[in-house]
C-alpha cells in the first residue's frame, strides 16, 4: 500500500479515489455498531451469508469480533459513540448494492483493497467521491458546520454522526483537508 504526502491512499490505476482510511482502520477505529459482517439474508444473492470476513482474515488481528461480525447494533463501539447508516433493506431497495459485493461499499472496498478490479469500480468511486470526495456532500457539510461553530478540524463534538458515516466511507476529515477548503471558501468571498 503506497500513500502520498497528504496519507492519502494512493491506487495508481484510479489516481481519483483517495480514501485515507484502510479497511483495517474503518474496523480497528469502531464502525456500524460492530454489525457489517454479521450474519445476514441477502436479497440480492437469495442466500443467507455468513463469515464473509474471513477472506480477509489477516486484517482483523487483534479487533475483536464484536467490531466486526455482532448481531445487535451497538453504538459504544463506534469511535464517536452515536448511530450511523442505514439498513441493509434500503441499501438493496435502492439498488445500490451488486451481487458481486452483497454486504455493500465496504465490502466491495475490502477487495478492491486486496488488488480486485471488477466492472462496478466506477459506480462505487463516484458513490465515494459524492459522499467523501472533495465536493462531496457530507464532507463539505462537515465543513460548513465547522466553520459555522468556529471550532477546530478535529472537534468531535461537531457533527459526529457526519464523523462517522464518512469513516464507514474510509475518510477522516483532515487538517489539511479543512484548511484548503476554507482558504477555497474565502477566496470566494474577496
Amino acid at each position: 500500500m503506497e500513500r502520498n504526502s497528504f496519507d492519502q491512499i494512493v491506487f495508481k490505476d484510479f489516481p481519483e479515489f483517495l480514501p485515507n482510511l484502510t479497511p483495517r482502520e474503518i474496523f480497528q477505529l469502531g464502525s456500524f455498531g460492530g454489525t457489517y459482517w454479521r450474519t445476514i439474508f441477502s436479497s440480492v444473492v437469495g442466500r443467507t451469508l455468513f463469515d464473509q470476513h474471513l477472506e480477509f482474515e489477516d486484517w482483523w488481528e487483534g479487533i475483536p469480533d464484536e467490531n466486526l461480525k455482532k448481531e445487535t447494533y451497538d453504538k459504544k463501539l463506534n469511535k464517536y459513540g452515536v448511530k450511523s447508516g442505514t439498513s441493509l433493506e434500503l441499501w438493496e431497495s435502492k439498488n445500490w448494492i451488486d451481487a458481486q459485493d452483497p454486504y455493500g461499499w465496504v465490502q466491495w472496498y475490502c477487495r478492491f483493497f486486496s488488488g480486485r478490479r471488477s466492472p462496478d469500480d466506477l459506480r462505487q468511486i463516484s458513490r465515494w467521491k459524492n459522499f467523501t470526495g472533495i465536493n462531496g456532500r457530507f464532507r463539505n457539510q462537515l465543513i460548513s458546520r465547522i466553520i459555522a461553530k468556529d471550532a477546530k478540524y478535529d472537534d468531535y463534538s461537531v457533527s459526529p454522526v457526519i464523523r462517522q458515516s464518512l469513516q464507514h466511507w474510509a475518510y477522516q476529515l483532515t487538517e489539511q483537508d479543512f484548511e484548503d477548503e476554507y482558504i477555497d471558501r474565502l477566496r470566494k468571498f474577496v
